[in-house]
């Protein structure tokens, strides 16, 4: 495999940001906010052919990446209430995007799970979003690619790292265009 020119890197987060990182993180947020509103305004016609609503993929997503997941612990892990849910996840079983059965330990309980054809509208979103951020990414410089790269494997990083750890360490490797 080619070996990439950016650096290994060692990146230890603090979790108590002081107030010059805590100015930062609220720049690259706003940044980030600008960045998905002009994805978002450049390309919402072809979200038009996506058959379900943001609250329907966010179960969806939820769903799929737990299969067996309970109507209890969706409606814990999206904050609101088994009612709300049970809208959602009725609309969802009425499009044949999700299965309701019940819970063969414990009868009360109800679990889900995705259908092909749910995982099909998720997929289809997947690739909008990939194409999307494939076209933004060739409008860069072949210089910025590389930036963007190790960040992004930063974030994917922290992404995985326990919310509450006292600090994060994040090695990045960048082999052959992969994070490692």
């Amino acid at each position: 495999m080619e070996q990439s020119n950016v650096p290994e890197t060692r990146a230890v987060y603090d979790p108590v940001p002081n107030p010059e990182r805590r100015a930062r993180i609220e720049r690259v947020v706003a940044s980030y906010e600008t960045l998905m509103h002009r994805v978002a305004s450049a390309h919402a016609p072809e979200f038009l052919g996506v058959c379900v609503t943001m609250s329907q993929a966010k179960v969806l997503y939820l769903v799929q990446a737990d299969a067996g997941l309970r109507m209890s612990e969706l409606s814990a892990r999206l904050g609101v209430s088994l009612s709300t849910v049970s809208g959602v996840v009725d609309r969802l079983v009425d499009q044949g995007l999700l299965n309701r059965q019940d819970d063969p330990a414990d009868r009360r309980q109800v679990v889900l799970r995705i259908t092909d054809a749910g995982a099909t509208q998720l997929e289809l979103f997947r690739e909008l979003n990939a194409g999307q951020f494939r076209d933004l990414l060739t409008r860069l410089d072949e210089a910025d690619l590389p930036v963007v790269e190790r960040a992004l494997a930063i974030l994917a990083a922290a992404a995985g790292t326990p919310r509450g750890a006292a600090a994060v360490t994040t090695q990045t490797t960048i082999s052959g265009g992969t994070p490692s």
